[in-house]
């Protein structure tokens, strides 16, 4: 953070989607601010640092590390915006060549997941959960890095991989029975999804619950808010032009909402099965969420 001439400079960590593509290049701005946006790729390693020791003014953040972080008590604002949300019926695999795998056939299973706090795998095992009947303590969770909170310790059900070992690699050679994969979901010609039509699935899974699965939203340092309030509204007005400025506003609102209220269906539920699979180390509701974004933003949080 450093003003110049009139004008807050924020470092940004912000992955390039349709609706961050002219915020990252500078097409997209507002008076007075500036956005100075770091390449981290892929975008998950900015989450620790930004939980951690707040290493960047503006982050984009998983969802579940955002809740984790504000639960320890980190000095973050969650903006009411989402960056990131996707289907996730595909993102569960498993190895074709070894045998059929169904969700019947879970219980007692060994299934792979970058870390047990990644959000998608949340997504995967609340909808494992919700839809399939499966809780998470009936599968054995084999990770491969820690979680973004240093204070978090993984439920008893969680096993970290040997050293050395990679998801991919052990799910061919049978080390694992499934494994869950986010934005790395591999192309092999052995890997299939374990839910059958994962499309359809997931179509149905929207048409009853009515919003696609939030992954990433937007954080700032609290200091940074305090020192510079409009700020905080800056940068949110930023983040709702980007949306206005792509091809489709209406189709990007609809799966990336912006306001407390758009975005409530998704976050209830993702707090009960986070309290549920044992990320969260008390409880915490929306509205705590929320409190400071709409101390700066006022009605517009809505």
């Amino acid at each position: 953070m450093k003003l110049e001439n009139g004008v807050l400079h924020l470092n940004a960590a912000l992955k390039k989607y349709p609706h961050t593509e002219g915020l990252i290049s500078g097409a997209i701005s507002v008076p007075g601010l500036s956005l100075d946006c770091q390449v981290v790729e892929p975008i998950h390693r900015a989450f620790a640092p930004m939980a951690r020791t707040q290493a960047y003014d503006v982050s984009e953040m998983a969802i579940v590390t955002c809740l984790q972080a504000k639960a320890y008590g980190k000095p973050l604002i969650m903006l009411p915006t989402v960056l990131a949300a996707r289907l996730q019926q595909g993102c569960i695999v498993y190895n074709r060549k070894r045998g059929p795998l169904g969700v019947i056939d879970l219980p007692g299973a060994r299934v792979g997941v970058r870390a047990y706090t990644q959000t998608t795998g949340m997504w995967v095992r609340a909808i494992l959960d919700g839809t399939y009947g499966v809780a998470s303590e009936r599968i054995e969770w084999i990770t491969f890095e820690g979680g973004h909170l240093e204070e978090y310790c993984d439920p008893a059900f969680v096993t970290r991989a040997p050293a050395g070992k990679e998801m991919l690699q052990m799910l061919l050679d049978g080390e694992i029975d499934a494994a869950i994969f986010g934005n790395d979901l591999p192309s092999h010609e052995d890997i299939a999804p374990l839910i059958p039509d994962p499309a359809a699935a997931d179509k149905l899974w929207y048409a009853q619950h009515g919003f696609y699965p939030t992954n990433h939203v937007a954080v700032m340092r609290s200091d940074v808010a305090q020192a510079h309030p409009q700020a905080v509204r800056d940068v949110y007005r930023l983040l709702r032009l980007g949306k206005d400025a792509t091809p489709d506003p209406v189709a990007a609102r609809k799966r990336v909402p912006d306001g407390i209220e758009a975005m409530r269906g998704a976050l209830d539920m993702i707090i009960l099965h986070c309290e549920r699979q044992q990320l969260l180390p008390r409880k915490i509701s929306v509205d705590e969420i929320f409190a400071d974004s709409l101390e700066y933003l006022g009605a517009d949080a809505r």
